[in-house]
């Protein structure tokens, strides 16, 4: 049989999972944040050391 949660002890319980939840998103946040700019900012920077940026000369 389960037993009967408090008000209080149920409060601090979705608190909890409250808590746990922001803390994913944000680190979700972060991670697609990293892996989807990351490479752009690679690519970037690649292209330029080759010269692709430069205009060429006539």
């Amino acid at each position: 049989m389960k037993k009967k949660l408090s008000k209080k002890n149920s409060k601090i319980l979705i608190k909890k999972e409250k808590n746990e939840l922001g803390q994913t998103k944000n680190s979700a946040k972060l991670i697609l944040f990293i892996f989807g700019v990351g490479p752009i900012i690679g690519i970037i920077i690649f292209l330029y050391s080759k010269g692709f940026f430069n205009s060429p000369n006539i």
